[in-house]
């Protein structure tokens, strides 16, 4: 039989052999730390006898697909150390979930966080114990029978659901046997790191109608320095969240009368309009115009572009003039109408306009998450309308966009190319255009990406950017959607230069994302502490003492003058405390003025970035900080030896 690896190259063996002696044979290092593997795309255990030709692809836990069978072992060892130490509790679920792994358990006496730390002692024996995992099958009957007599009345439910006939897999180490589908590591020994994280109520099947159990997080690693560099960024992502800085920065709140609708406070608002001035300052010089639909449109629009059959239960809906009507989840329908709204010819071709428009969708209300997951919220839509040969040009200009605005920020990022699904619209023809496009671009562009088939919208193909914050988390907000689809639906046209009509192809992207989500990211990867450009306020005056207020006025001033954001803090408090309060309010620059400054003209600057810098003309202090703001330069903090 014919093994192909993922690098092209092919293994020739004479009968069966596993997936782990194929590794073996290739590499005994790569056996070691291989943890599954996809033979012809789905994943499966090492000990999977392969028998035939196919494609197979080792995976290590550097890999998403990798991972998942390190963190399911996991959750199998956690449950093996609840049932020796605490044996009447009844086991229900515990997958490999995106960041870890957890299990729900029913105990008569419900867990508690001191009880983590006994579990996780003996999950460390277990992993000690090198226990070897082995797989097995058994009838469905046999399964049911198997649960009813080891009292586990969850696992027998989740058996009498599977159809009849049905083959049950199980796993098992040691003493330890669980209903299981895998796949699942060759013994316990490689789990090195584990750590047990939080408790968490879970109803049996998400259904509030059923028994609240208990759902234990957890976390593990191969090596324990990976483990401390996990827990180190968990512990910076606590310091770092959205919510509590945009509190105490007085950025947003949320309140009880508009779950999910935030409110944005006089310092959110500058931070929300100066990104959004960015924006339009951007799109005017790459040739974009501006447009603004209304919020509330007919039902009549929201059937036509589908909406209204595969979105209704996320939109907000009323009736005038005995009319359904829709509050817009997305700004594209009105874009569409701008363009039917008079005849184009291809001379108008490519019209890139653009909007921020304020859309909303119902979230479920435990989906809900600061600005993250909001009801309403601002997309930085734009549509690009133009004729076929336009495409590659036009996808090129906005990787070029997203890439000028995620450098701006500090962030890098990787790019996905997201192919046809199976539910598509549209003939081969157009798919293979579009992904052409797409595909050519990025090549032209020099970019890497990534295929992931399959996973386009249904209306054409797509790129997608996923950024990575300042402490290593991903998060994917730009977009480029090719929709052949939309300007059908919306019979749009323009006029070729045969003097026929024309369909245009139509791109939809989006830089920022939700603009709300993308303020969110930005208060987490600075952790409030914003490039000085981007702050809303930028300079704090500190007058030593009372005696000194006219000239802190005066500098406040000129400060104001000069169009930069300033305030001076008038209090009767003590100069050390007022640089407290102004460094713990993430302020850039903080300018001490006493008796020395008033009689040269000067100001004392202290920074967020370099402590101390020492005494300043007040001119050309004024003139750095506007040329740093211009520039949107991002000062790296110095660190001292």
């Amino acid at each position: 039989m014919k093994i192909t690896l993922k690098d092209g190259s092919v293994k020739e063996y004479e009968g069966s052999r596993s997936v782990l002696d194929i590794a073996k044979d290739i590499s005994e290092g790569l056996a070691r730390v291989a943890t599954s593997a996809k033979v012809d795309g789905d994943i499966v255990d090492l000990r999977t006898q392969i028998n035939k030709d196919c494609e197979l692809e080792l995976l290590t836990f550097d890999s998403e697909d990798g991972k998942g069978a390190f963190w399911h072992t996991t959750s199998h060892i956690m449950a093996q150390a609840v049932k020796r130490l605490y044996p009447d509790t009844k086991l229900a679920i515990g997958p490999s979930i995106d960041n870890g792994f957890y299990y729900d358990l029913d105990r008569e006496t419900p867990f508690v966080t001191e009880d983590l730390e006994k579990i996780e002692a003996e999950m460390k024996k277990i992993v000690k114990e090198n226990l070897s995992i082995k797989r097995f099958t058994k009838s469905r009957e046999e399964a049911v029978a198997y649960f009813k007599e080891s009292d586990e009345p969850y696992k027998v439910e989740l058996v009498e659901d599977l159809p009849e006939g049905e083959e049950i897999s199980f796993y098992q180490q040691g003493e330890f046997v669980d209903l299981c589908a895998g796949p699942h590591l060759m013994s316990t020994k490689n789990v090195k790191a584990v750590k047990l994280l939080s408790l968490a109520g879970a109803y049996w099947r998400g259904s509030e109608k059923n028994k609240m159990l208990t759902r234990i997080y957890g976390i593990s690693y191969p090596k324990k320095a990976e483990l401390e560099e996990y827990l180190h960024r968990l512990e910076e992502a606590k310091k770092r969240d959205h919510r509590k800085l945009g509190r105490e920065l007085g950025l947003f709140m949320m309140c009880d009368e508009g779950p999910g609708f935030p409110f944005f406070l006089p310092k959110g608002m500058v931070l929300k309009n100066t990104l959004m001035e960015y924006w339009r300052e951007l799109h005017k010089r790459n040739g974009y115009v501006e447009i603004a639909t209304p919020i509330i449109l007919s039902r009549h629009l929201w059937e036509n572009s589908g909406h209204w059959d595969h979105y209704k239960d996320n939109m907000y809906t009323t009736v005038i003039d005995d009319e359904d009507f829709a509050v817009k989840p997305m700004n594209c329908p009105g874009g569409m109408l701008v363009y039917k709204s008079e005849p184009r010819s291809y001379k108008d071709l490519p019209l890139r306009a653009g909007e921020i428009g304020l859309v909303h969708r119902h979230e479920k209300s435990g989906a809900l998450h600061g600005l993250f997951r909001v009801r309403c919220f601002n997309q930085d839509d734009a549509h690009i309308f133009m004729m076929p040969e336009q495409i590659r040009d036009e996808i090129k200009g906005v990787a070029r966009l997203i890439d000028e605005v995620y450098s701006l920020f500090g962030f890098k990022y990787h790019v996905e190319l997201s192919t046809r699904p199976e539910d598509s619209m549209g003939s081969d023809e157009d798919w293979e255009m579009a992904t052409s496009g797409l595909r050519g671009a990025l090549d032209d562009l020099g970019l890497d990406y990534v295929i992931n088939e399959g996973d386009g919208a249904f209306y054409g193909p797509k790129i997608d950017f996923h950024l990575e914050d300042s402490i290593g988390r991903t998060w994917q907000c730009g977009t480029i959607q090719l929709d052949m689809q939309m300007p059908q639906r919306f019979d749009l046209e323009y006029t070729g230069a045969d003097g026929e009509k024309h369909r245009p192809i139509m791109i939809h992207r989006v830089a920022f994302g939700s603009i709300e989500r993308f303020i969110g990211i930005l208060i987490e990867h600075f952790a409030g502490a914003f490039p000085t450009w981007l702050a809303p306020v930028q300079v704090k005056v500190l007058p030593i003492s009372e005696k000194h207020l006219d000239y802190g006025k005066k500098v406040l001033k000129e400060l104001e003058e000069a169009g930069i954001r300033a305030e001076i803090d008038e209090r009767a408090e003590k100069i050390g405390y007022k640089i407290r309060e102004a460094q713990m309010n993430k302020i850039p620059y903080m300018l001490v003025v006493g008796a020395k400054e008033e009689e040269q003209n000067l100001v004392a600057v202290r920074s967020r970035f370099a402590g101390d810098e020492g005494q300043k003309g007040i001119g050309d202090f004024i003139a750095a900080v506007k040329e740093e703001i211009a520039g949107k330069i991002q000062r790296e903090v110095v660190k001292e030896d």
